[in-house]
């Protein structure tokens, strides 16, 4: 796991190149045929890089962007009226059952169907309308994190050219070298209160929210640790009467119209007593953990890059192995 996320920048340096061509010909066919909507489909992580891509999409763009139910195709075996639709199909593998069979029927029912895999090879690059790889090279811990990152990569370049934002598109030639620099920051100010905790919320808001949910992920899967994911501001509906002293509090805050609210909801955790980390650009206070700087869309690829670093070392001090999390396996197929 500690190999294979530093080597995350070198995959997204490769897809930046040999996706170019690909993207100039998606994007030009989008603005030509706008799409009604946009349905992502994954699992796991794929998932968390689909709310990442639907915030970017409907911020950049303004298109209503939703994460499809696999089960209403797989189990349900229900019809989707998906004529218009923009289809996004993301997975490190591209083999499972429940993701094809979504895939296949959005294709049927005249979906443009997109696969950001990592296996080019794979049943869902042979089935999709067009491929766009990973690129991230293979990857043998059990633990997704250079894939991740090359899934959030992918979906900024697409949505880059799709809006035709020079600006995303500058940042996203700078993404490989500060992604680099984010895997030398230094979070370990969190590891004493993560590495005894027992359960911890995991917040972000906005283009921040999927790297919360990976994190929460993450720190499951590798460490056994029970940690959730909310919206900074869906935590304050119900969940919140949880913060009590020393409960356990990591935050993303990218520096974007979204982060006054969540550090202003740091700010009340930490008055509770709760032992809070935030992750924020330029700040040297108490609990805060260093972001690296770049286009504010892009900063949740960067602190997510920071946050591999410290969970490989979590897992470590709690004894655990996170290349091996017990009951798991690399390749998740499910019907």
């Amino acid at each position: 796991m500690f190999q294979e996320a530093g080597e995350a920048h070198l995959g997204v340096r490769k897809q930046l190149v040999e996706n170019r061509g690909a993207i100039e010909r998606i994007c030009a066919r989008l603005r030509r045929q706008p799409p009604r909507a946009v349905v992502t489909c994954g699992r796991g992580s794929s998932d968390h890089a689909a709310t990442f891509g639907r915030y970017l999409i409907e911020s950049r763009l303004g298109v209503v962007t939703s994460s499809a139910s696999l089960s209403i195709t797989s189990v349900y075996a229900a019809p989707q009226h998906l004529e218009g639709a923009l289809y996004l199909a993301i997975s490190q593998s591209g083999r499972s059952p429940d993701l094809l069979a979504c895939v296949e029927q959005a294709k049927a029912a005249g979906a443009y169907t997109i696969a950001f895999v990592n296996d080019a090879t794979s049943p869902l690059a042979q089935l999709v309308d067009e491929v766009l790889p990973l690129h991230a090279g293979p990857e043998l811990s059990v633990a997704a994190t250079k894939s991740y990152i090359t899934a959030l990569s992918g979906l900024a370049q697409l949505v880059a050219g799709w809006a035709e934002d020079r600006a995303l598109t500058e940042g996203l030639a700078a993404l490989p070298d500060q992604l680099a620099e984010a895997w030398a920051l230094d979070w370990s100010t969190a590891l004493p209160g993560l590495r005894d905790a027992r359960n911890l919320f995991v917040l972000g808001r906005g283009l921040g929210l999927g790297a919360a949910q990976e994190a929460a992920l993450k720190l499951k899967e590798t460490c056994g640790l029970h940690a959730e994911a909310f919206s900074a501001a869906e935590v304050k509906h119900g969940p919140m009467v949880l913060v009590e002293p020393h409960f356990p509090v990591l935050m993303f805050a990218q520096n974007d119209a979204s982060h006054a609210s969540v550090k202003a909801l740091a700010t009340e955790f930490a008055g509770r007593g709760a032992d809070v980390w935030l992750a924020e650009e330029g700040s040297s206070e108490p609990g805060r953990l260093p972001v690296q700087s770049g286009h504010p869309a892009l900063q949740p690829i960067a602190m997510i890059q920071s946050f591999y670093r410290l969970a490989n070392a979590v897992s470590l001090a709690r004894g655990r192995n996170p290349d091996v999390p017990p009951h798991l396996n690399k390749i998740t197929e499910t019907v």
